[in-house]
């Protein structure tokens, strides 16, 4: 982590942390685990306050050696409503590495639990969120790494409770003004809370003069008092709406685990068998699109794999291999791939570009020029990650033929006209299908055909084809035919995969050929004129995620938690500016 993201720590005689950049303490020396407990929990009239709650959300500013979500997880252990989901938002400009934070948080060993599973979880220190999952404390937290007015500007929220949790506002004034003050406000669901620990003037009345009731308590330790303040209003009523999803690919797969995950079982349509579209090979790429031009596309892409790399490691069997190797196609490609590899939205290590000789090293076998080598990019295999993420979802085989409005929400019919489905939110997941279903959207068919061979191993590389291992064998291809919507697998496509793998890779190609016994198979991807992905909002209770391209597997875990964020108005894990890029309203029509 370069120095200028670095919080400049420092320890006290005590054993205390301390940012040598604003000079002051990151929590008091007295004790702060009761600081904690005393000024943001109870200062937020929690547990109190998410009792008889679905879904709680807690916003911080300033999560610096993650103590107060430490406290927080503990209680909401204890302390929870039944079946309830937290979520957590937490803003963070100067990260600590997470030995600084173990070594921080090993001072309170009743959090050991909880500190434990929020430093397994610890993001790298790269600039925009993080989301990182809390699986058995049922949490998501979502670090926002970067300054606080930008981290705001790009929530979505709302907040039911906030920990103002900066530095003092006479080190740190950034934390505390107008323009925070105002995004608070803004982001803060009916009868949010917020508490704080400084009671200087300006945030008092910077409070007040934003709607919120509050008053000054007494302190801790050292502190004279504190702040507590409320917005009126009624918190927000539980909700449970019914939801239907069309297509059973990795799109619409992630979408019923992303649901599942905010406490919301749905249900999926599909018209044969989860993954018989483009998501059904073998195996995949985890790959993203590699963009030097376009700062956006690389962070949206940069944030997909993450979030695609952590949850495809927590399904059994799913990850085949870890690293993909790009080849060089062109002269100018290692120049590129320079400049991807010095991108500051990758981690630290995590795109590493590699000459010929250790191309060869990797691959087995000689290759001309070099290549960059993702190392974060996955091989995995389709079918446990479809089962695992569908397993909760109610499922109707039925092929769906059109969508239109009722009363209360939404109707999916056949063919025939006849009524599969009423729901009170539907999401349209169908690949290739979604050109029927939204006839207006600017999707385009690519037809393309893989092989597949047993006994043959390979490490995971992509070039103008690719080769992909598939726990079993190998996976090689693909033809890309645009415009074609109905392919059958040839002979002759089988021919030209061999022969683009026997190009880059023929001692591969040789072992393939010797193996014998190829398989082959054909499906359509969608795509977009941009080539980046729709998903977000159609209409009122009507959404979508599809146009994924080449890059399903990894684009849509993350976007599929944007879509049903903004279906059931709970905070997402996409920046704004980057929700904006993926936004079908990007494109004139729609439904």
């Amino acid at each position: 982590m370069t120095d200028d993201r670095s919080p400049r720590l420092l320890w006290t005689d005590e054993g205390a942390p301390r940012s040598g950049r604003f000079g002051d303490v990151y929590f008091s020396r007295e004790d702060g685990l009761a600081e904690t407990r005393a000024v943001f929990l109870a200062g937020c009239g929690l547990p109190q306050a998410w009792a008889g709650r679905d879904r709680f959300t807690v916003a911080e500013l300033g999560f610096g050696t993650g103590l107060n979500i430490a406290a927080l997880l503990d209680l909401w252990r204890r302390e929870r409503p039944p079946g309830g989901k937290l979520h957590v938002f937490s803003v963070e400009a100067f990260p600590l590495s997470r030995d600084e934070a173990a070594r921080a948080l090993a001072a309170w060993p009743e959090l050991a639990d909880a500190a434990g599973e929020l430093l397994a979880a610890w993001p790298a220190p790269t600039r925009g969120f993080h989301r990182l999952d809390l699986p058995r404390f049922d949490c998501t937290l979502d670090l926002a790494v970067g300054e606080v007015d930008w981290a705001l500007g790009q929530w979505t929220g709302p907040a039911d409770a906030w920990f103002l949790d900066g530095f003092a506002p006479s080190t740190n004034p950034a934390m505390w003004s107008d323009e925070v003050l105002d995004r608070i406000a803004a982001l803060s669901a009916p009868d949010a809370r917020v508490a704080t620990f400084t009671v200087a003037g300006a945030v008092r009345r910077g409070l007040a003069g934003r709607g919120f009731v509050g008053d000054k308590r007494p302190g801790h330790g050292r502190k004279r008092e504190r702040l507590e303040a409320r917005r009126p209003g009624a918190a927000p009523a539980p909700a449970r709406p019914s939801v239907a999803i069309v297509g059973a690919g990795i799109a619409g797969a992630a979408v019923a685990r992303a649901f599942g995950a905010l406490g919301v079982a749905p249900v999926v349509l599909e018209a044969e068998r989860p993954g018989a579209g483009a998501s059904g090979f073998p195996a995949s790429l985890v790959t993203p699109r590699l963009d030097v031009g376009d700062g956006g596309i690389a962070a949206l892409f940069a944030q997909a794999l993450e979030r695609a790399a952590d949850l495809y490691r927590s399904v059994p069997d799913a990850v085949v291999a870890a690293g993909v190797l790009q080849l060089e196609q062109a002269p100018r490609d290692a120049a590129r791939h320079a400049r991807v590899a010095a991108q500051g939205v990758w981690p630290a290590e995590a795109m590493a570009v590699l000459d010929a000789e250790a191309c060869a090293a990797r691959v087995g076998e000689p290759v001309q020029g070099g290549g960059l080598l993702m190392r974060q990019a996955l091989a995995v295999r389709g079918e446990p990650v479809l089962a695992a993420w569908l397993a909760e979802a109610g499922e109707v085989r039925a092929a769906v033929a059109g969508v239109e409005r009722t009363v209360d929400g939404w109707r999916l019919r056949d063919a025939a006209g006849r009524s599969l489905v009423e729901a009170d939110i539907v999401v349209l997941a169908a690949g290739w299908g979604l050109a029927e279903l939204a006839p207006d959207l600017p999707l385009a068919p690519v037809a393309g055909q893989a092989d597949w061979v047993d006994g043959v191993v390979a490490a995971p590389t992509a070039w103008g084809g690719y080769a992909v291992p598939t726990g079993s064998g190998l996976l090689f291809g693909a033809t890309h035919a645009r415009g074609v919507t109905d392919p059958q697998p040839t002979m002759a496509a089988s021919e030209a995969n061999l022969e683009t793998l026997a190009t880059r890779l023929p001692g591969l190609a040789g072992r393939v050929r010797e193996a014998g016994g190829r398989r082959a198979r054909t499906a359509v991807r969608a795509t977009t004129p941009d080539r980046l992905p729709l998903a977000g909002r159609l209409d009122t209770g009507l959404f979508m995620l599809g146009g994924l391209g080449s890059r399903g597997f990894c684009a849509a875990p993350l976007l599929a938690e944007h879509v049903a964020a903004l279906a059931l108005a709970a905070p997402s894990p996409l920046p704004r500016e980057l929700a904006r890029r993926v936004d079908p309203a990007r494109f004139a029509g729609g439904l």
